[in-house]
């Protein structure tokens, strides 16, 4: 019996650097070198091409796949008897579905072990108002979200924002013009430092997607906020008893993507506070399990709730 065949899925719309850094991961890096065999599957004519005679000579084999609906399981299947690959690297099309791959039920010892997604820094939030859909459609299955072609004046807080609605557990890298990777941590429009955080509407979302990727820093800290309260008292929405949840809605870039940020809360007062009242509100963060989150995250205490003001504008945002 064969041993598991690890796939690497190469995400991303049209000129976003998928075949460079593909390029990069077998050559550069040197991942070719530790394989007898490999398969790269190309999808996508892209203006960087690949050197056959270069990939053939590591023990590689090129194929293409130009049409959609000659991506199926007897096509896999037949490529996995012709050339019994060791890893194999797909380059997907930007402009096709992604969700209808997954399903395909090609060689049983094929895993996909890790998607990617390349994304050009320079477009991606024209893009994003303009082809929304296929952009998402690239990246909601990806692992690594690898922003290239930055520069100092990237927005890496709105571009963290729109990636994080979509795919929460997602990675993000940012890599500079000449390929350097900017691991420099993003600025935050508060003092982190600070044991207690008193958050503007401004700074709502920020914070919000801040905690939730890095609980444990918020960890024992109070915070203030003005909060619309989830707590519905029927129907299939009904939280556990002793729960609420203050949160906000926010807009990443246009008004489909509006959606509530809100964060689990336990208070035994919880049955007295109305669905939709707007309070301001005062808790301890606190890391710990929550069923919620399927582990371990930032659950919010209650210090001081008191009845406020609907803001003149209800939503946040990641500007």
């Amino acid at each position: 019996m064969r041993e598991e065949i690890p796939v690497y899925m190469f995400f991303g719309f049209m000129d976003a650097g998928k075949t460079t850094l593909i390029k990069e991961t077998l050559f550069k890096n040197g991942f070719a070198n530790e394989l007898k065999s490999f398969l790269l599957i190309v999808c996508e004519d892209g203006d960087e091409e690949y050197e056959e005679e270069k990939i053939n000579e590591l023990g590689g084999h090129l194929e293409f796949i130009e049409e959609e609906e000659d991506l199926t399981a007897e096509r896999l299947l037949a490529l996995d008897e012709k050339y019994k690959p060791e890893a194999v690297f797909i380059e997907y099309n930007g402009t096709w579905e992604v969700g209808p791959f997954y399903e395909i039920d090609g060689p049983k010892e094929w895993t996909i072990v890790q998607a990617l997604c390349s994304v050009d820094a320079t477009t991606f939030e024209n893009y994003m108002l303009n082809m929304r859909t296929m952009m998402n459609e690239q990246m909601f299955k990806a692992d690594v979200i690898i922003f290239n072609r930055c520069s100092d004046d990237t927005n890496k807080r709105k571009f963290r924002a729109n990636v994080k609605s979509i795919n929460r557990p997602a990675q993000i890298v940012y890599e500079l013009k000449d390929g350097t990777i900017d691991d420099r941590p993003e600025e935050l429009p508060y003092d982190i430092n600070s044991d207690h955080l008193d958050i503007d509407d401004m700074d709502y979302a920020v914070w919000f997607m801040d905690c939730m990727d890095n609980p444990k820093r918020y960890d024992g800290k109070t915070v203030s906020f003005r909060a619309l309260i989830y707590n519905p008292k029927e129907g299939s929405g009904r939280l556990k008893t002793g729960t609420i949840v203050p949160g906000r809605f926010a807009m990443t870039c246009c008004v489909e993507d509006i959606q509530f940020l809100g964060m689990k809360c336990k208070t035994p007062d919880a049955d007295k506070i109305e669905h939709k009242s707007w309070v301001d509100f005062t808790g301890r963060i606190k890391y710990e399990f929550a069923r919620e989150y399927k582990g371990k995250g930032p659950v919010l205490y209650p210090i001081e709730m008191t009845p406020a003001e609907k803001p003149e504008d209800e939503l946040v945002y990641f500007n």
